[in-house]
């Protein structure tokens, strides 16, 4: 697995295998955000819109989007919601304003219900309207009002006195008076246009009346995040937690599974690869060790890294594979004395395949039967050799790291066995099949006791 890549069959299998432990893992990610929004109270956001008219430019539109939020506009909007109203430091957090399109400015107010925030955004509203014009009638100079005043009445009076003198120049009978008319008629128009650029350049001019377009609609839902997408979003990210947690311990784990990283870590060949039918009830094997009450409900008394078991080639092709490891066996063991089988404890697969190889070796060659032990992985103890000709170690793929196996070697050359090889096994779908009138394989292992029996 840690030289694998992640594809999506893993992540199914992940979830196949530990739907229940990551069933309770989104609930545990939905509770912490049932309770983050119980921390979190509820938020409504309306907004409300005010109108520039005139002309105005992008620069100028920020400016007042920054005045709108400013501390002397907040100030004022505090004081009108009161004493129990929040302070000008909480509503700069809880008020934005944005330009957009149209010389529109929007102002949004927030609050913990939608009664306050339609009447927060449309007191900023107000308050920024009646500040900005305050503004713009401070700055204007009443010399250059006057002025412009007086430029106007003259520019109506020489229109008057214009249209007066076209008047004058005659119906129009005569080529002189039409050039004449043509030309005063001109310079009325020149008059009124230069009046219009000069309103227009004005500093002031337009910018005053803003307006407020309408009142904030009522906000009908929260704000996001909601409790519902907080309780959501807690169970999605627990879940994917638990997910990339699978991975990344698959990704780091040492444990070994081809074949040469099997010998080279026992120091022993490898006699071949077994079958061992996967049991159609699904029952698991009780676990051991503290918390295993706990594993089995949960699902991780049964690994998920391990592939999933192929279909069976049927009886006949797995008797092949044992007949073809005992034919290996002997000739490994030349005296055909008695073997010890040597079993890590806690592999499930690897004991049933010890007991139907000491079974089919029995069969075949109608020797002493092999003795069957398990030893445990933590600290290898294998029983001091009394008659054995040697020992074989039988273990799952993929189940066992080499500093283990390492472990259980050398348990076995203390205890002053040879090891003779090593068989791998693996898990498959078992059919059914219709009887070939040889009696079945025992799925049992041969314990120590049924092998004296056998004695």
């Amino acid at each position: 697995m840690s030289d694998d890549t992640i594809r999506l069959v893993t992540i199914g299998r992940i979830i196949r295998r530990r739907g229940r432990l990551l069933t309770l893992l989104a609930l545990l990610g939905a509770l912490a955000g049932y309770g983050t929004s119980l921390l979190v109270p509820p938020r409504y956001t309306t907004s409300a819109s005010v109108l520039l008219p005139g002309v105005w430019g992008e620069r100028e539109l920020l400016t007042q989007t920054q005045v709108a939020t400013s501390s002397v506009v907040l100030d004022r909007v505090a004081a009108g919601l009161g004493g129990t109203g929040p302070g000008a430091g909480e509503l700069r957090e809880r008020v934005r304003a944005e330009a957009a399109n149209g010389n529109i400015i929007k102002i949004s107010g927030t609050a913990g219900t939608p009664e306050g925030a339609q009447r927060l955004s449309d007191l900023v509203a107000r308050e920024f309207v009646g500040f900005a014009t305050r503004i713009v009638g401070d700055e204007a100079d009443p010399e250059a009002a006057a002025r412009l005043q007086a430029l106007r009445q003259t520019v109506a009076r020489t229109g008057r006195r214009v249209t007066e003198l076209a008047e004058a120049a005659g119906p129009g009978k005569s080529v002189e008076s039409v050039q004449t008319r043509t030309e005063l008629a001109k310079l009325n128009t020149s008059l009124q246009g230069a009046m219009d650029k000069l309103e227009q350049a004005a500093p002031t001019a337009g910018k005053a009346n803003l307006v407020v377009m309408g009142a904030a609609v009522r906000p009908e839902g929260e704000t996001p995040p909601t409790r519902a997408q907080l309780v959501a979003a807690g169970a999605l990210l627990f879940f994917l937690l638990a997910v990339v947690g699978h991975l990344a311990a698959a990704r780091v784990s040492r444990r070994l599974r081809t074949e040469q990283e099997v010998a080279a870590a026992l120091d022993a060949a490898v006699l071949g690869t077994v079958d061992v039918p996967g049991e159609r009830s699904g029952r698991r094997e009780e676990g051991r060790g503290p918390g295993a009450w706990l594993r089995r409900p949960l699902g991780l008394d049964v690994r998920w890294d391990v592939p999933v078991p192929y279909a069976s080639g049927g009886e006949a092709g797995r008797l092949v594979r044992y007949r073809r490891v005992c034919a290996r066996l002997r000739d490994r063991s030349p005296g055909g004395g008695r073997l010890l089988v040597v079993v890590p404890e806690g592999d499930a697969t690897a004991r049933r395949a010890a007991g139907l190889l000491a079974a089919e070796a029995v069969a075949d060659a109608g020797g002493p039967p092999p003795r069957v032990v398990e030893v445990p992985v933590d600290g290898p103890m294998v029983p001091d050799r009394e008659d054995e000709c040697g020992a074989l170690v039988v273990l799952g793929a993929g189940a066992w790291t080499a500093a283990e196996l390492a472990g259980v070697a050398e348990a076995c050359a203390d205890a002053g066995h040879e090891l003779v090889g090593v068989v791998l096994a693996g898990l498959v779908k078992a059919r059914p099949e219709r009887s070939s009138g040889r009696a079945a394989v025992p799925a049992r292992p041969a314990s120590d006791e049924t092998a004296e029996a056998a004695r």
